[in-house]
């Protein structure tokens, strides 16, 4: 869901927002020769498996992603009928993701990634692919590198919080402000509550500054950073999904006010210590024993390694840790909160934890608490993914099936395709096989096509300040066809091709030859509102001024008048003196044709200063320190925005002006169409190519002006 970053005003900031992709493909079905499972008890080695139960029952649950959702104890008859063609068992998987994982690493130029899956409270498997440090060829131990998750830490946080429920001393809905000591502004009557901030329906706009910094020696208390980075709020809380780390770290920070406890110290002694995580940690920098374990972290494999990322929100993002460390906290949400014999959350606990909490749209995914929904192939899955610059990882649980299924890779790669979604689709495909049911479109097709097509703006978004054009410019569009499907154009298969969507229901639509989902409802202004398979955030259809074509036109058309006057004024002179024709203006006019040029070299010299800064930053950090730079950039633009009237009284003087020469002629009785300048261009023409040229210069200066006023590019309070 990314748009073209080149038309600046914030553009840089599309990057630094996290996406994800929802592609699908099919599999290898092929079986391969179990070997014999190694003994849970032993050390666990690069390659982990462990004794089996007899597979569980798959009992389809609430589908979100791929299908309506059905009771929990509804059965899929697709998925009933379905004949595995592979078992999950340590062999077959070893040999099925043997093949994947180089395969994966070689095309998307990715130096390493870890694995670990988990069946029935035990560790299936747990391997290291690639390397970690790829310079000094140090492979990757799936028990031992340590990666780094992403916004899976945020299921830390959302443990700590349900600890802190079942004990009574937080109370999911409750004024968060009743927790802090500092206050988060009543924008609207309705509080922000925890069980709000768990369903990313907080309100709060994106913020992005100080998110990450360039290291830890840098790095400022909790209760600061939050204090002095409150964002806008736009949503009314419990309405609107809109993913917050902001929120998530007003959590953490809750966690450790309430258990009087530093968080990294509270989520050591109460989730990790009893979960047997002994190489997983919030901690930055890393303790000295993990330090040598970490893995670096790359963009492409084949550049050199990153420095450590250090998250300034670090309950939101700051965990490092081993795939097998993650197989145990797996097992622990799997069995309800327990992991041999240590207990984490009450059974009823973690049964509300993992329940459905809020949808957008009934037929689609809805938020747990913390976790979210992704149903596939028949199954109920609930997880979670994580991005940092460098890492990207996901989290899956299927509970009717007790498998849970971890995946982590050190590098960004090529970006081509996501990866990690083909690699879970295809396990899911090979071990969860399932038929599409099929769903005849209903009468009104077509016009439900033409009815939801447009730009969709999405409800995740810097709102308020400097940066709020970046929303504008990620806008997606739907388009519908004849036949009735739409398509969106930011969803793209594996090949690059933009997905078509077939309607199953009435405005529910699914990928033609795949599960992807999307939903349409009218919002509470009236206008439509799309849900996609990833329920915390939406899109809201936008009218023409939001309209980023409009607003391409606006910028681009402004910007490219006010370029093309100031090409032709040096050159216009130049071309007169060369050919003895003279310009004829009063002292005044020509003051006031000089000041209208210099506005418009100030309004292209304000984009180009603030492309310069806001691209002239290193990765995820690139915003930070910058807001000095932004105000002196925020004067010149002011100016400029001044300058308007200047540009707008020239324009009027032009077509209230008479020339010298015509005022003579009338003067004598001449008729005006006779009067010719000396160059034999006659007073009427030059006057009308004034008018027209001025006025399309005033109309340039004013529209610019809007749109920088418009998406508070002027705003001069920084919080973004």
């Amino acid at each position: 869901m990314r748009d073209s970053k080149a038309f600046t005003i914030g553009l840089g900031l599309s990057a630094l927002l996290a996406s994800m992709a929802v592609l699908s493909q099919e599999p290898a079905t092929t079986s391969a020769p179990q070997k014999a499972p190694v003994q849970s008890q032993q050390p666990v080695p690069s390659t982990t498996s462990a004794p089996q139960k007899a597979p569980a029952q798959s009992q389809p649950a609430v589908p979100a992603k791929t299908s309506i959702p059905q009771k929990a104890s509804a059965q899929s008859p697709q998925a009933a009928a379905a004949k595995a063609t592979a078992e999950l068992t340590a062999a077959d998987l070893e040999a099925f993701l043997d093949g994947v994982m180089p395969m994966q690493l070689e095309r998307g130029n990715i130096a390493g990634a870890t694995v670990g899956v988990v069946k029935n409270g035990k560790v299936l498997f747990a391997k290291g692919y690639g390397y970690a440090d790829v310079e000094a060829k140090k492979p990757v131990s799936a028990e031992d590198t340590l990666f780094r998750p992403g916004s899976i830490s945020k299921l830390f946080t959302w443990t700590a919080v349900m600890q802190l429920v079942e004990q009574g001393k937080l109370d999911l809905d409750r004024d968060v402000n009743d927790y802090l000591d500092f206050k988060i502004p009543s924008t609207f009557p309705q509080p922000i509550t925890l069980r709000n901030i768990m369903t990313h329906t907080s309100g709060f706009a994106e913020v992005a500054k100080d998110l990450f910094v360039k290291d830890a020696a840098t790095m400022k208390p909790l209760e600061v950073y939050l204090a002095d980075h409150i964002p806008n709020r736009i949503f009314p809380p419990g309405t609107t999904p809109a993913y917050s780390n902001y929120a998530t770290t007003v959590a953490g920070y809750i966690v450790e006010r309430v258990a009087n406890q530093p968080f990294d110290e509270y989520i050591a002694t109460h989730i990790l210590q009893p979960l047997g995580m002994s190489h997983t940690t919030f901690d930055q920098p890393l303790p000295p024993s993990l330090k040598p374990l970490m893995s670096n972290g790359y963009v492409l494999a084949s550049d050199k390694a990153k420095p450590f990322e250090v998250v300034q929100a670090w309950p939101a993002g700051s965990v490092s840790t081993s795939a097998v460390d993650m197989t145990h906290f797996m097992i622990a949400h799997l069995q309800n909160g327990e992991f041999n014999g240590a207990r984490i959350l009450r059974t009823e606990t973690a049964e509300l934890m993992h329940a459905r909490q809020f949808a957008s749209n009934p037929a689609m995914n809805a938020m747990a608490l913390g976790f979210y929904e992704e149903t596939r192939n028949g199954h109920r899955i609930i997880g979670h993914a994580g991005d940092t610059v460098c890492f990207h990882s996901d989290l899956h649980l299927i509970p009717d099936a007790g498998v849970g299924f971890f995946v982590s890779y050190n590098s960004a790669g090529k970006g081509e395709i996501s990866n990690r979604t083909e690699l879970f689709e295809q396990f899911l495909d090979r071990y969860f096989p399932y038929q599409v049911p099929t769903a005849a479109p209903p009468e009104s097709a077509t016009a439900d096509a033409k009815a939801v097509s447009g730009l969709y703006i999405v409800s995740r978004r810097l709102q308020g300040n400097i940066l709020e054009a970046s929303g504008m410019l990620g806008e997606v569009r739907v388009s519908g066809t004849a036949d009735g499907k739409i398509s969106v154009d930011a969803f793209k298969d594996f090949s690059g091709r933009p997905k078509k969507f077939s309607e199953i229901e009435p405005l529910v639509y699914r990928e033609v030859g795949g599960q992807d989902k999307l939903a349409f409802k009218h919002n509470e202004s009236g206008g439509f509102q799309l849900a996609i398979d990833y329920p915390f955030m939406v899109f809201d259809r936008v009218g023409w001024r939001q309209s980023k074509f409009f607003n391409y036109c606006v910028l681009c058309g402004s910007l490219g008048i006010m370029v093309l006057a100031l090409i032709l004024w040096p050159v216009n002179g130049l071309l007169r003196r060369h050919y003895g024709k003279k310009l004829h203006l009063g002292a005044s006019d020509r003051r006031l044709r000089v000041l209208t040029r210099i506005v418009c070299a100030i309004n292209v010299l304000f984009v180009v200063l603030l492309a310069l800064v806001l691209t002239s930053g290193d990765g995820a950090t690139a915003l930070n320190g910058i807001d000095g730079r932004l105000h002196a950039i925020q004067v010149v633009g002011v100016i400029g925005a001044v300058g308007t009237l200047v540009a707008l009284l020239n324009a009027l003087r032009t077509w209230l002006w008479k020339p010298a020469a015509m005022v003579s002629a009338a003067s004598a009785g001449a008729r005006s169409s006779a009067v010719t300048t000396s160059s034999g261009v006659t007073p009427e023409l030059q006057r009308g190519n004034s008018r027209t040229f001025e006025t399309l210069i005033a109309l340039a200066c004013l529209g610019f002006t809007w749109f920088l006023v418009h998406w508070n590019v002027l705003n001069f309070v920084l919080h973004y």
